[in-house]
């Protein structure tokens, strides 16, 4: 039997929200939409210079490279910019976000997601959209999108939509929460950012395990078995679409700093023998204090550069230095370390909003026993997780023997539990007070006890603010450079204060707003509609604190890639492959690797054997690691004499006169200290077999003739069998050697390189990077998202066919 569908109580209202948050993105991303306007992205700029090399050869070929040259000398561009033709889920996301550009459709795909969760929650359409608001308007949203992590902002965009799948599976009907669930899981996982998946699995498995021992209290264990298994099959498929680049990102893996190190504890300095440096991962812990934050955003002073004003002490300090009134105010506006918690540095809180906390609170109280545990345990442990090294017991515990969990880094990014679990309780909440208010025994008591608890806090905040420290990490340097310190200081304290107060009132609104509709005073609409722009207001103000229309411009990315003096000097050199190091910041620039291949860089999953040579020799000046990378210009950042050219760089290959055998890889990288690169190769014997341990490299050459990111061809003249070296990056895992056409093995050398025997005469060597895991990867991508398709078409057709639905959510 077809169900009957009104056209104006099934499917308009939903027209109207999407509308709704069609014009909140258009509003706030007006610079981006109506201006042709950007914003100076860290990481987007950071991106744009490592793949460069890889877009300009798709565009000239059609074809994926599959490995750059651009960045750390060589590595694969799976986690820079790979496509895999395989999987159509880009296609699905494009529809969804109405093809809006990035940032924009970064938070409208947040509202929708949002919208769809607590819809299949039973919520009605304005509730829903109040709650969608909360959901994505969450400052950390904005935070990151400034700073350029637009992936990590969609991959966690998605997760209201797998919750939304999971729940409506396990509530409602079966086979459309999986076809959710299957769309949901797809997509987040799509955009590539483990981490926040990792995130939102913790917070799953949380849910299960509180939904298993409850369905054993109510005799329900069985029917829970079955359709947690369909959720599987559904999660099975999600990960098949995305099964090449997760298998290649899994290859890959096991070589970056993300896998285990080959060198010793004692040699490397790990404190782990698989996964990040525990120090390197825990660097951005967020203070216990600070959770303080999700209510009072300023608790912890805001950002490391806050812009003021002429009221602030900050000013008035620098005018009674006798400072130019224009000099002082520049310096103010353009931001000053307000921030005082113990992270090195931040952007800004996470501020999930003062009247979603008290909501939060509220729902601890008023919600079913099953929810509020699971999201009190889910926000609990998003929390200590977040404290990193503030909260050593547990976290150091979860890093060493919780599986996955070491290969991550800036666990307080770990709040983005937090920024679900709190606003859907939170909304769970007010959908009770609005529906149940004539059920819920003392309402009107619990909500003024949540509202108490919540306005208190603040209030005593403000109250007793002069009571902190208000010393910050930088504080010290600041007194070097004479700045005023006890100014900016004050200037923490009125922020705090003021912050304190300004959550204070939101919550003093919105606890009389529903009190109001408790006692009859107002309608469940104007209730409903109070919240949401007291919500709106809240988030929208601390947002525009963090990124505003002031922070776009013109031409952004053609500003960023003009060529310098220096860039310009360097590409005067035709030859096919040599590369540049960038001396001012070597490791945390990719604006070298838009114009030249680099010899550094910037990305957060290197290859580790590269990175072990960073820190031990390239780091220390070893010119003869600089020589064997083939390094032939350096960038000084000096004016007068921009460029440098390295005399002696070793060129695209070479032969060499003898190898210097080692036995670990502890022997292999401390041979490079003292290695004379030009002559001699220095091979680990117990991996890699070599013909000969002397050689005569006199009167043989090769050259490099033709150059592709992912093909290089040589032409060697040996006059006896010899040894080549090539400055190349090793890699096992794609990197195939010919010789005269035929396929021959190579070794590394050197720690780093790749080498090869060579016999006596002329030879052609060529090199192909053509991974079987990204062919198989693609094949079982493609496979994959046909089903994909299928089953969405099927649930698509099944919820028109079916008959319409009672049943209600517990909540």
């Amino acid at each position: 039997m077809m169900a009957s569908i009104d056209f104006k109580r099934d499917v308009l209202p939903h027209l109207v929200a999407v509308l709704i948050f069609l014009l909140l993105t258009a509003v706030y991303f007006a610079p981006v939409l109506f201006e042709d306007k950007a914003m100076a992205q860290h990481d987007i700029l950071q991106f744009k210079g490592g793949a460069k090399e890889i877009q300009d050869f798709r565009e000239a070929t059609g074809e994926e490279t599959l490995w750059t040259n651009s960045m750390f000398s060589g590595m694969p561009s799976y986690l820079i910019n790979t496509r895999y033709p395989g999987d159509f889920s880009g296609v699905i996301h494009t529809i969804l976000t109405f093809n809006l550009p990035a940032m924009a459709g970064n938070i409208f795909i947040t509202l929708l997601c949002a919208y769809v969760l607590l819809v299949t929650l039973r919520l009605n359409t304005w509730l829903a959209v109040v709650g969608a608001i909360a959901f994505a308007f969450t400052s950390y949203n904005f935070i990151i999108l400034e700073a350029g992590h637009n992936t990590k902002s969609l991959t966690i965009a998605y997760i209201p939509l797998v919750l939304a799948g999971m729940f409506y599976a396990l509530r409602r009907n079966l086979w459309i929460g999986a076809a959710i669930f299957a769309l949901g899981l797809t997509l987040n996982l799509h955009f590539n950012h483990l981490q926040m998946t990792y995130y939102m699995l913790l917070m799953v498995l949380v849910f299960i395990v509180v939904e298993i021992i409850f369905a054993i209290k109510k005799g329900t264990f069985a029917e829970l078995v079955k359709r947690g298994l369909v959720l599987g099959i559904a999660a099975v498929l999600a990960v098949g679409v995305n099964f090449g680049r997760l298998y290649t990102v899994a290859e890959y893996s096991k070589h970056s700093i993300r896998g285990k190190s080959e060198l010793s504890v004692a040699n490397s300095g790990d404190k782990t023998s698989s996964g990040l440096d525990r120090d390197y991962a825990f660097s951005w812990s967020y203070g216990v204090g600070e959770t303080m934050t999700l209510l009072i955003p300023n608790f912890y002073g805001g950002g490391s550069s806050t812009p003021l004003d002429e009221d602030s002490e900050s000013y008035k300090a620098f005018m009674g230095m006798g400072m130019p009134p224009v000099q002082a105010e520049q310096i103010v506006k353009q931001g000053l370390p307000t921030y005082w918690g113990p992270q090195p540095m931040t952007s800004g809180p996470v501020y999930v909003g003062a009247i979603i906390c008290f909501l939060f609170v509220l729902g601890l109280l008023i919600v079913n026993k099953p929810t509020r545990i699971w999201i009190l345990a889910a926000t609990i442990l998003s929390i200590v997780l977040a404290w990193g090294k503030n909260f050593e017991a547990f976290n150091y515990f979860m890093f060493d023997f919780f599986p996955g969990y070491n290969k991550f880094r800036a666990v307080s990014s770990a709040l983005v539990i937090a920024q679900i679990t709190i606003p859907l309780l939170g909304m769970l909440a007010l959908y009770r007070v609005i529906r149940d208010r004539n059920v819920i025994q003392k309402l009107d008591k619990k909500l003024l006890i949540a509202g108490g608890i919540t306005a208190g806090i603040c209030l005593l905040v403000w109250l007793f603010a002069g009571t902190a420290s208000f010393v910050g990490t930088v504080d010290s340097q600041l007194q070097q450079s004479y700045f005023p310190v006890d100014a900016i200081r004050a200037d923490r304290e009125s922020m705090m204060r003021s912050d304190a107060l300004r959550s204070f009132a939101f919550i003093a609104l919105a606890v009389g707003l529903l009190y109001f509709y408790l006692k009859g005073k107002l309608s469940a609409t104007l209730a409903i509609a109070g919240i949401g722009v007291l919500v709106l207001v809240d988030l929208w103000g601390v947002n525009k604190r963090y990124l505003n229309d002031g922070d776009f411009e013109k031409r952004v990315v053609e500003n960023h890639f003009q060529p310098t003096k220096a860039d310009q000097m360097i590409l005067q050199d035709k030859d096919l492959s040599y590369r540049v190091l960038y001396l001012p910041n070597p490791f945390n620039d990719a604006r070298t690797s838009y114009f030249h291949k680099s010899v550094g860089g910037y990305h957060g999953a290197k290859l580790r054997r590269y990175q072990d040579v960073i820190d031990r020799h390239i780091a220390q000046n070893n010119m003869e690691v600089l020589r064997m990378l083939n390094t032939r210009y350096v960038i000084t950042g000096n004016e007068q004499q921009p460029v440098q050219r390295i005399p002696g760089a070793l060129g695209n290959a070479w032969f060499v006169e003898k190898v210097k055998t080692v036995n670990n890889p502890d022997e292999e990288i401390e041979a490079l200290t003292d290695l004379d690169a030009g002559t001699t190769a220095v091979v680990d014997v117990s991996k890699f077999k070599v013909p000969a341990q002397d050689f005569s490299a006199e009167g043989s050459t090769i050259t490099l003739t033709e150059y592709q990111p992912n093909y290089l061809k040589y032409e060697a003249a040996a006059a006896q069998d010899g040894l080549v070296v090539f400055s190349e990056v090793y890699y096992e895992d794609g990197w195939q050697a010919y010789l005269d056409g035929q396929p021959v093995d190579h070794i590394r050398a050197n720690y780093i390189l790749r080498a090869m025997p060579v016999p006596a005469g002329k030879h052609t060597i060529e090199f192909r990077f053509a991974p079987k895991s990204y062919e198989i990867g693609n094949t079982i991508s493609l496979v994959s998202s046909v089903l994909l398709l299928l089953v969405l078409g099927g649930a698509i057709f099944y919820s028109i066919r079916r008959k319409p639905e009672e049943e209600k959510v517990k909540v």
